[in-house]
């Protein structure tokens, strides 16, 4: 095998290529006219121009080759540099060398189409960084800055160029590179300001290196706004129901003063005495009653996960209903990581109100689980006239029961997503009546 620095390179063989293929005839040529009769001088001087022709000719069919090869590695150099206002003439589709410089003017319009997209999308990027409020930190593998935007600046109190090129550690920002990737940041102060902080944090790659994206939003406004909300919805409530029982726990109050003011009473005003303070202490307790609701939602303590058999839970809150019959689906038995005493309490108020809801048609209630995936499905069915009006079901103390408390459904559903879970009630499809809750947990 030649070393390769005794190779000819593609422009000498195709050179060679040339010669070779016209010796066979130089050969021939050459012989007839050294063999002829002709005179020394003539074989010399046809000899000389024969030759020449066919070295030049095979010369000029290097050269034909070489120039196009040449013309586009100029143009693909042009494009590599990112100028594309270079162009190949000679760019026909009636033959192939025009063919490769159409295809390669038509690359270079192709990406200078992406290079303007490109360059406006990141002009657009850079804007909408340089806008928004939330604090975008991007950091490389070493943990070294290398991106900040203005809400960044502004919240370390720092520009950008004694910023970038410094480590986390450097800037007090490791704790963003610790820890679960969204959560509320334990460090309520930075240089640039003080409250509660929102974090995301993600993952991506730039030139095949790891990189992580960092995202601060500011929470103390949007927390103060609902808080408010909050605490105007809570004044609403409590007004509400207390005006409720005050206003005739006074009026009556009031009747009943002027009554003991009369000197000359009715005969049966000892009867009208009983009446009105039997209505002050029905609603007294009303209001005790509501107070203790709410305290109860107030205070609900956080679950105590453990161990826990659904089947258990839903047999055992089913036999505590005596007013109706439950009927239990062939279930397999599903253990659970869950508060067992919360889950049954759930329970528990979702067969009372299948059950009120039944009583009122003369239907049934129907109880069943399942586990789809990670999920845990509980779904209590009744036969009752179903829900009306789905807007307030999860509304405080709204109720349409006479003795109801409004906070069993809105219990139940914190109860739920305090496990991570949702509580759903709908209405029966398919045309039947009734109601079925669908609680989902974590299995």
């Amino acid at each position: 095998m030649p070393s390769p620095r005794h190779r000819l390179t593609f422009d000498q063989r195709i050179q060679a290529y040339a010669l070779l293929a016209g010796l066979p005839a130089l050969a021939v040529s050459l012989g007839f006219l050294w063999f002829g009769d002709s005179s020394t001088r003539v074989q010399w001087t046809l000899t000389l121009l024969i030759v020449g022709f066919w070295l030049g000719f095979g010369m000029a069919a290097r050269a034909r080759v070489v120039r196009p090869l040449q013309t586009m590695a100029n143009l693909l150099s042009a494009l590599r540099e990112g100028d594309f206002s270079i162009r190949a003439r000679g760019a026909g589709r009636d033959e192939p060398l025009g063919d490769v410089y159409a295809e390669i003017n038509s690359l270079g319009n192709v990406l200078q189409t992406q290079r303007l997209g490109a360059l406006e999308a990141t002009a657009l990027l850079r804007t909408v960084m340089e806008e928004i409020d939330v604090a975008i930190f991007a950091f490389d593998s070493r943990e070294i800055l290398r991106l900040v935007n203005r809400a960044g600046q502004e919240l370390l109190a720092a520009p950008a160029e004694r910023l970038l090129g410094h480590s986390a550690a450097e800037l007090s920002l490791d704790e963003l590179l610790l820890g679960d990737d969204t959560r509320v940041l334990s460090m309520s102060k930075f240089p640039g300001g003080a409250g509660r902080w929102g974090m995301r944090r993600t993952s991506f790659r730039e030139g095949g290196r790891p990189h992580v994206l960092v995202v601060i939003a500011d929470l103390s406004v949007p927390l103060r706004e609902e808080e408010l909300k909050a605490w105007q919805r809570l004044v609403r409530v409590l007004g509400h129901e207390l005006n409720n029982s005050l206003a005739p726990i006074k009026s009556i109050a009031g009747s009943l003063h002027t009554l003991l003011k009369r000197r000359d009473r009715a005969p049966d005003w000892e009867d009208d005495m009983r009446s009105g303070l039997e209505i002050i202490e029905t609603r007294s307790e009303g209001l005790s009653r509501f107070m203790q609701a709410y305290a109860r939602l107030a205070k609900l303590p956080q679950p105590t996960l453990g161990p826990t058999q659904i089947g258990v839970i839903i047999r055992r809150a089913a036999a505590l209903e005596t007013r109706l019959p439950i009927a239990l689906a062939d279930c397999p038995e599903i253990t659970a990581n869950l508060d067992a005493a919360q889950i049954e309490q759930v329970v528990i108020n979702l067969f009372k109100n299948a059950v009120d809801a039944a009583l009122e048609t003369a239907g049934g209630v129907r109880a069943s689980w399942r586990k789809q995936g990670a999920t845990l499905e509980i779904l209590i069915e009744d036969d009752g006239p179903g829900i009306a009006n789905t807007t307030n079901l999860f509304v405080p103390f709204f109720t349409t029961k006479p003795t109801g408390s409004g906070i069993g459904l809105l219990l139940c559903r914190q109860i739920a997503e305090n496990h991570g879970g949702t509580l759903n009630l709908k209405n029966r499809e398919g045309g039947a009546t009734g109601c079925v809750a669908i609680l989902r947990l974590p299995a």
